[in-house]
């Protein structure tokens, strides 16, 4: 397939995560090589040179804006991927990230065999919402001419549970969990026009069926509002409440931190129905594997588990006992 490239000089300052300077110099990002439009090797461009970024501790939290300026809707997943040989490539830091500096003040020029590539929804996303997988639902409209490219809510009238089961998938988020008009507030933008008439097994929102007839209003307060559940599993234990903890993001992976705690697991298990955290374990394997890290700073700042978790080699995973919930009489 062939390569596709993606150049938007942006400014991220308007995402609200880095400040701008008083030079007003802005970084050109774009992402290269990907299957689409919204995926592929990230790169940026700084003091006239075009390099890869890479990042050890790179989350789905560091992807979003990029995904958002690049007008590629949610951050879906992310991956490092190791080449032959060093190539020269910007390093990131993650604190300077959160501390909301200029992206050009965060890179340092290095060189690694290692580069990060990004998956974005093309032409969906969740606005306004705690999480990556919940929010106000967009969705692109005239994806064929990107100039006149827009992004529209969706009237609640038009969108039923099979549908939001896609826009999950899509998102790569959990199965549904809440589908409530005006929950992540209201616009006076434009709306979808027509219903969306899902099966519940597509893989995109914009390969399901939609009416024919065509919609002109939407009550006020009846924009789509959708929670999807966080993409989270306790594995191998002796209830669905207990084992080793596994997290989705692009593939299901198990979770390895140092540091975590049962604070930590504690919202883990609310997430899952199952109590309140008993214990935390960790285990060594035999040899090292694929596993998720926990970003701490990520996590404190309020963000779900999937957003705060970059990709890492470990010989050790994590184990997790919640207490079972409680069983309601009939």
């Amino acid at each position: 397939m062939d390569h596709i490239l993606m150049v938007l000089s942006v400014s991220l300052w308007s995402s609200g995560l880095w400040a701008e300077d008083t030079n007003n110099h802005n970084e050109p990002v774009r992402l290269v090589g990907g299957s689409s439009r919204c995926a592929g090797t990230l790169e940026v461009k700084q003091s006239g040179q075009w390099k890869p970024v890479y990042d050890n501790e790179w989350t789905l939290k560091h992807a979003a804006p990029f995904c958002r300026e690049l007008d590629c809707g949610s951050a879906v997943s992310t991956r490092w991927r190791k080449e032959s040989s060093d190539r020269p490539i910007w390093t990131m830091n993650s604190d300077c990230f959160y501390s909301r500096s200029r992206l050009g003040y965060c890179l340092t020029a290095d060189s690694s065999s290692y580069i990060l590539e990004i998956t974005c929804s093309d032409s969906v996303r969740l606005v306004n919402g705690t999480s990556l997988c919940s929010g106000r639902l967009e969705v692109m409209s005239n994806q064929s001419n990107q100039s006149t490219q827009s992004w529209s809510s969706v009237c609640d009238a038009d969108f039923d549970q099979q549908d939001a089961e896609v826009v999950c998938r899509e998102l790569g988020c959990g199965a549904p969990s809440v589908l409530q008009g005006a929950l992540y507030g209201d616009v006076e933008a434009s709306m979808w026009t027509k219903e969306f008439q899902c099966g519940g097994t597509e893989s995109a929102l914009l390969d399901c069926r939609s009416s024919g007839s065509e919609r002109n209003t939407c009550s006020p307060g009846k924009a789509v509002g959708l929670t999807c559940s966080e993409p989270v599993r306790l594995v191998g234990g002796s209830s669905r409440c207990s084992g080793t903890l596994e997290v989705k993001q692009g593939e299901w992976r198990q979770l390895y931190d140092f540091y975590w705690t049962l604070k930590d697991a504690a919202d883990f298990c609310r997430e899952l129905e199952c109590g309140s955290a008993v214990s935390v374990g960790r285990r060594k394997v035999s040899s090292d594997r694929l596993v998720w890290t926990m970003t701490h700073v990520c996590v404190r700042l309020g963000s779900a588990l999937r957003d705060c978790v970059s990709p890492e080699s470990s010989p050790y995973i994590v184990e997790v006992t919640c207490s079972d919930p409680l069983v309601q009489p009939v």
